[in-house]
C-alpha cells in the first residue's frame, strides 16, 4: 500500500508539474495577428512581411498581418486596444501615432495605459522624395523655389501627424516655407500620388525606394544612409533631425500573462539571431536596432514629453 501511495502521489506531482509547464509552453496555439494602422504598400507594410515570414519558426504558429488603416492611425490602434490582452493580437505601429496623437486629439485609448511594448524592431530616417523628371535637382532647389512661390508647393503624407507630417513640417517650419499638406492613409497611397504628379514632394523609407522612379533629395536624421544625399543634421535643421526618426515598435494591449509577454519579447529579440531574417532587412535597406520591451516603454515616456513640446511649439 506504501507503494502504491507514493505512486499516486508522485504521478499527482507529475501531473501538476506538467500542468504547469503546458502553461508557459502551449503559448502560443493558434495563430497571432498582428494589427498594422497604416496601409498597404508602405514601409510598415513591408518590414512585417519579413517579420512574419521568419517569426513563425520561432514562435511554432503564424503570424497574420491585418492591414487597418484610418484616422491617421486611430483605427487600428483601438481596435488593437480593445483586443482580449491573451498575447494573440499584436500592434506594429510607429513613435508619431503611439506617443504624438494623444497631444493633438481626444484618443479612445490611451497609449500608455493601453499598451506594452513587445519591442522595439528598428528605427527609420524618413528621405525627402520627389518624382525623377521633377525640375527640383536638390533640396536647396524645392527650398528656394518654395521661399520664392509660398503655398504653391503641395507637400503629401502618410496621415495627420504621422511618420511623415511630422519631419515635413518641422523642416517646413526651420527652412521658411508654406506648403499644403495634404494627408493619405498610409505611406503606400501618399507615393502613388506623387507619382501620379498629384504632388511635388514627400517623404519614404528606404524599403520604397528600391525600384521606384523617385530622386531622393534630403535624409532626416544623423546617418548618412544615401551617398551623396545630405542630412538634417549636416545641414544643421536640429528640430527635425531630433524629432524626425521613426521608431517601429510591437505593442501588446495592457495586461497579457507576464509568461506570455516574455515568450512574444524573447522571439522578437530571436530575430535579430536569425539570418534570413538579417539578410531581408537589409535588401529593405533597413537597421534591426532592436530594443527590448520594458526598456522601450521607458522611452515612449520620453517621446511623449518630446511631442508634447513639438505640438506646444506649433
Amino acid at each position: 500500500m506504501k507503494n502504491i501511495k507514493a505512486t499516486v502521489i508522485g504521478a499527482i506531482a507529475a501531473l501538476g508539474l506538467g500542468a504547469g509547464a503546458a502553461t508557459a509552453e502551449d503559448f502560443p496555439n493558434r495563430p497571432i495577428t498582428m494589427i498594422i494602422p497604416l496601409g498597404a504598400g508602405g514601409s510598415h507594410d513591408l518590414n512585417a512581411r519579413v517579420i512574419t515570414s521568419v517569426l513563425p519558426g520561432i514562435l511554432g504558429q503564424p503570424v497574420v498581418v491585418q492591414l487597418m488603416p484610418g484616422a491617421g492611425g486611430q483605427t487600428g490602434t483601438a481596435a488593437a486596444a480593445q483586443a482580449q490582452p491573451d498575447g494573440y493580437t499584436l500592434l506594429f505601429t510607429h513613435n508619431f501615432i503611439d506617443q504624438l496623437q494623444q497631444h493633438v486629439t481626444n484618443l479612445p485609448y490611451d497609449p500608455n495605459e493601453d499598451f506594452e511594448a513587445v519591442a522595439r524592431v528598428n528605427t527609420a530616417q524618413p528621405i525627402l522624395v520627389v518624382r525623377e523628371d521633377s525640375p527640383f535637382e536638390t533640396f536647396e532647389d524645392l527650398v528656394a523655389y518654395g521661399q520664392e512661390n509660398p503655398g504653391d508647393l503641395t507637400f503629401g503624407h502618410s496621415g495627420n501627424w504621422g511618420a511623415f507630417m511630422v519631419p515635413g513640417l518641422a523642416l517646413l517650419n526651420e527652412v521658411g516655407v508654406d506648403a499644403n499638406l495634404v494627408p493619405y492613409q498610409g505611406g503606400g497611397p501618399v507615393i502613388q500620388a506623387l507619382l501620379a504628379g498629384d504632388l511635388d514632394f514627400t517623404f519614404a523609407f528606404p524599403s520604397v525606394l528600391a525600384g521606384q522612379p523617385l530622386r531622393p533629395l534630403l535624409v532626416v536624421g544623423e546617418e548618412e544612409i544615401l551617398d551623396g544625399i545630405p542630412t538634417t543634421a549636416q545641414l544643421g535643421y536640429e528640430v527635425v533631425t531630433d524629432i524626425g526618426v521613426m521608431h517601429r515598435s510591437v505593442l501588446a494591449p495592457a495586461g497579457v500573462p507576464e509568461d506570455r509577454m516574455q515568450i512574444l519579447r524573447d522571439a522578437f529579440a530571436g530575430l535579430n539571431d536569425d539570418g534570413t531574417y538579417n539578410a531581408l532587412m537589409g535588401r529593405l535597406g533597413e537597421n534591426t536596432l532592436h530594443v527590448d520591451g520594458p526598456e522601450y516603454d521607458a522611452m515612449r515616456r520620453n517621446q511623449a514629453q518630446r511631442y508634447q513640446e513639438l505640438v506646444a511649439s506649433f
